[in-house]
């Protein structure tokens, strides 16, 4: 009798389908790196570095950051059933997946990523994942580099020619043989809060820095002319 197919996308066998064919569609794109070196110099001097973009970004990246496997990075991934999938794919990337989110799990999963951190000095976050909502940075970030003395180090993903989803971030992806760029931001630092109005107001930072590099799904752009002054 077939397995359901629920339980199909749950086994290893899948999973590791899935990472081959990711590698295989990553391998068309054309990638161009820009601003890896500064992060690289701290990070390869001891810094300790997370790694963090919007959930709509991080399909074109899967491929470039199988470069940094060696470092033993680690990624706070939900426990639903999509991200037993992506934990699947992120584990055969070389990257170790802390199981946890902001709404099931978060607390035990953020200290295990602190531990994580302070050991092998290099995280990635998705800083408004599992579920959004989109372009919002949830606390997890901010208290994971204060409490592992990390710099931030925010990245985005563009695409000349890509698909987007009708989900809650307007994920996309891009197309075969599409030009992809992955870009890095300045490195950041948060010290210490000393009061919820001054980590508020380094969240809110790091949303302003990174919200203006989401992506607008072409489809739904307004076709509307401006309004006349």
């Amino acid at each position: 009798m077939a397995l359901p197919f629920k339980r199909i996308l749950k086994t290893k066998l899948f999973h590791s389908f899935l990472y081959r064919f990711i590698r295989l569609y990553s391998s068309t794109f054309q990638i161009r790196i820009e601003n890896e070196s500064e992060w690289m110099d701290h990070f390869r001097s001891g810094g300790r570095v997370i790694l963090c973009t919007w959930h709509q970004h991080f399909f074109g990246a899967i491929g470039h950051f199988q470069n940094y496997r060696d470092f033993r990075p680690s990624l706070m991934i939900s426990k639903s059933s999509d991200g037993e999938i992506i934990a699947g794919v992120a584990e055969r990337s070389g990257w170790h997946a802390v199981r946890g989110s902001s709404s099931r799990g978060g607390r035990e999963a953020l200290k295990k990523m602190i531990d994580y951190l302070r050991k092998t000095k290099l995280a990635g976050h998705i800083v408004d994942g599992p579920k959004g909502p989109a372009g919002t940075v949830k606390a997890g970030v901010i208290q994971l580099a204060q409490a592992a003395d990390a710099a931030i180090i925010p990245f985005y993903v563009s695409a000349d020619r890509a698909w987007y989803f009708n989900s809650w971030d307007s994920f996309f992806l891009p197309k075969p043989f599409a030009r992809v760029v992955i870009s890095f931001g300045e490195m950041l630092k948060f010290p210490a809060a000393e009061n919820p109005a001054t980590f508020e107001n380094h969240r809110l930072r790091l949303e302003r820095i990174m919200r203006p590099e989401l992506r607008v799904n072409p489809e739904k752009r307004s076709t509307r002319p401006p309004a006349r002054a």
